[in-house]
């Protein structure tokens, strides 16, 4: 009987097999690739907005707080988009005929809103809260970058799955006491530039966000006494008072921690501010209701 298949078709099959794995590999690597590309991510893309706004001459040039326009930044699960007016408090008195603020200027006139193009956008089955990350140590470049250095706003991360989880694995590296949630520039502790923070005990009856639970500084506060030490501390959360006795209610002693690189004050805020554990950050629930 005649043979069906010529000698070298072992070798044809088994050479057909490891091209059609490499295939599979080549075509899953690209894929991961392509998912993670500025492409899809459009990290780093700067969309055509109506306005050409920029970020870096009202927050850099002209010292604009975020709060500013983003009111609801630590209230609300969004951080909001400015109303006209918002822009009207200013304009209606600077740059008033300028013809790249005509949409501006139309808006106002007819109530209709400004047509802007959301920068950073998550899908819609992600629920996220902008509010919990500010209360809770997260400083606004964290997220969204230098935003003081943007002429045209673009999203600096990927804002991915990969991404979030990498930050609620180990929050501790990118916490930052309360006072620092809007410095653009902080760049976290260093042997050079120590952090002091101390428990001051506001937060933790309930009345407030746990995160006035600690008060931090940049200046060393040794060597001014336990008296000087807790009216400073009083004065930054009260304000100035007539009397040189320290308020009432604020028992605790103004006994600070000296801290030099960025982890270990990450762990002592991870634990002043009640922030959960890893594996209870990384849950799916966390994100997905």
């Amino acid at each position: 009987m005649a043979q069906v298949f010529d000698r070298s078709s072992n070798a044809l099959a088994r050479f057909s097999l490891v091209l059609t794995g490499v295939i599979v590999i080549a075509l899953g690597v690209t894929l991961d690739q392509l998912q993670r590309s500025p492409w899809v991510t459009r990290q780093g893309q700067r969309p055509d907005q109506p306005i050409p706004f920029s970020h870096k001459h009202h927050v850099e040039g002209l010292g604009l707080q975020c709060q500013y326009c983003h009111t609801q930044v630590e209230k609300a699960a969004y951080a909001g988009i400015p109303p006209t007016k918002t822009c009207i408090n200013c304009h209606a008195q600077i740059w008033t005929n300028a013809e790249l603020l005509e949409p501006v200027r139309q808006s106002w006139a007819t109530g209709a809103s400004i047509q802007w193009i959301r920068v950073h956008d998550l899908p819609d089955y992600v629920y996220f809260n902008h509010e919990i990350h500010v209360n809770k140590g997260i400083g606004c470049a964290s997220c969204h970058g230098r935003v003081d250095q943007m002429p045209l706003m673009y999203q600096q991360n990927t804002l991915q799955m990969e991404w979030c989880l990498n930050c609620h694995r180990n929050p501790a590296v990118n916490l930052r006491p309360t006072s620092e949630i809007y410095n653009m520039a902080w760049a976290g502790p260093s042997g050079d530039k120590p952090v002091w923070c101390t428990s001051t005990g506001v937060g933790a009856a309930g009345s407030g966000p746990t995160a006035q639970n600690v008060s931090c500084t940049t200046t060393n506060p040794s060597g001014k006494g336990p008296e000087v030490a807790m009216l400073q501390l009083n004065t930054e959360l009260n304000g100035p008072t007539s009397s040189d006795v320290p308020p009432m209610g604020i028992t605790m002693p103004a006994s600070y921690q000296k801290f030099t690189n960025q982890m270990d004050l990450g762990r002592y805020l991870t634990t002043q501010y009640h922030i959960r554990n890893p594996e209870q950050l990384s849950s799916c629930e966390t994100c997905h209701r």
